[in-house]
């Protein structure tokens, strides 16, 4: 094992005189080719181009000397750090760090990022990204050789937002572009780049914000909102109580795409908003579309909405990750299940509607529950009755070997 390894961030800027200690001492010294370049390295070291950090590890764990890993920005922030400390390769590090491609960006860009999401975007990963520029107002994406801008402007289709690519910062041939999404997959874009993805209506921060991030408190309490928040105007199977039990069974999170199909007024689709999701609401009913937008507004946070009747209109929506079906019946939730979102969740008035449901979810390979859910409002002045609902809830899970996304 190497006698002693650090790892040096590299931003552009001067090396600071611990970067230049440890380069000079060093036997080995991997990183990019305009990293190898770098005048301070000893003409006896060892270079290693940095490619497969595993690789790089192997070479540095199986090393008897003293190493150097450089790397862009901070490496202790989605860098190389996390990689060499793990724990087949058994490499204790020193850090120099330096200002990440992130903090550099946002500088270019004359803009505060502490109220921005930061996310990784590779192939694997780059519908989950798109789904976080999708349901936020700000955020960085820190992009990969085929997940860069172009790959996120043609993923966020009809979603507009602002672009701010940022390309080899800290080098030479750095370039800043301003332009729409929908522009960016027109332009060949040079590796590494950080892209900051602009758009939506931005909540105001008096005196500046106490969370990195969305601040998961804003807004009201609850997971869901009394029916009066939504102007008392909910459509059947919109209730309070059946939406709280919707949402415990999708649980949609940040990185979801959650469609809400025949949204009504727009409260369920809010609410998975609310928990940080992105979410596609889609109603043939223009005043439902109306009100939806309304709502979203009304409680700050991002929707695409759109106007539709569905099964026909889900043909060419973007993959979901959970499904509210809110009308349509066993013909919607069919349609829904040949897309295979990991959840469905689905609502009927009598039991035989439920069963025709549920043996349509089985049917596709979706383990499926159902509960008869019995709601009694009371007046407490009196303590009387004065609403009741009953309705059958539908839940359809896919099994582990296909919840992969």
């Amino acid at each position: 094992m190497a006698d002693r390894v650090t790892v040096i961030g590299w931003d552009g800027s001067p090396l600071t005189d611990a970067a230049r200690g440890a380069l000079g001492a060093a036997t080995l010294v991997a990183g990019a080719p305009h990293h190898l370049a770098l005048p301070e390295i000893p003409a006896a070291a060892e270079r290693v181009r940095l490619g497969s950090v595993p690789l790089v590890a192997r070479r540095v764990a199986a090393h008897r000397g003293t190493a150097v890993v450089l790397a862009d920005g901070d490496p202790g922030f989605f860098g190389v750090v996390r990689a060499l400390r793990a724990p087949e390769f058994g490499l204790e590090v020193e850090v120099v760090p330096g200002v990440s491609s992130v903090a550099a960006a946002f500088a270019r860009a004359g803009m505060p990022w502490d109220d921005a999401h930061v996310v990784v975007a590779h192939p694997r990963t780059l519908r989950r990204a798109v789904n976080v520029c999708r349901a936020h107002t700000k955020v960085a994406v820190l992009t990969a050789p085929g997940a860069g801008p172009a790959e996120l402007g043609l993923l966020l289709d009809e979603v507009h937002r602002t672009f701010v690519v940022c390309e080899e910062l800290g080098t030479e041939n750095e370039r800043v572009s301003v332009l729409t999404s929908d522009k960016a997959p027109d332009h060949t874009w040079r590796d590494p780049n950080v892209v900051i993805v602009i758009g939506g209506p931005a909540a105001a921060v008096e005196g500046g914000g106490w969370i990195a991030g969305r601040d998961p408190a804003a807004g009201p309490r609850g997971w869901t909102q009394p029916d009066e928040a939504y102007g008392g105007l909910l459509g059947e199977g919109e209730n309070e109580l059946l939406r709280a039990a919707q949402l415990a069974r999708l649980g949609p999170r940040t990185g979801d795409l959650v469609w809400d199909i025949g949204c009504g007024s727009g409260a369920f689709a809010v609410e998975a908003a609310r928990a940080g999701a992105a979410v596609l609401a889609v109603d043939q009913d223009p005043e439902s579309c109306a009100r939806t937008d309304a709502a979203a507004r009304q409680f700050g946070v991002q929707l695409q909405i759109v106007r539709g009747e569905a099964p026909h209109i889900l043909e060419n929506l973007p993959e979901p990750d959970v499904v509210r079906v809110g009308g349509g019946g066993a013909a919607v939730v069919s349609a829904v299940a040949d897309r295979r979102p990991q959840r469905i969740v689905a609502h009927a008035a009598t039991r035989d509607a439920a069963e025709l449901i549920g043996r349509d979810l089985t049917e596709h390979g979706y383990r499926v529950e159902c509960a008869l859910l019995q709601a009694v409002g009371l007046d407490t002045r009196s303590w009387t009755e004065n609403e009741r609902s009953v309705v059958f809830l539908l839940s359809g899970e896919l099994p582990p070997r296909e919840t992969t996304r």
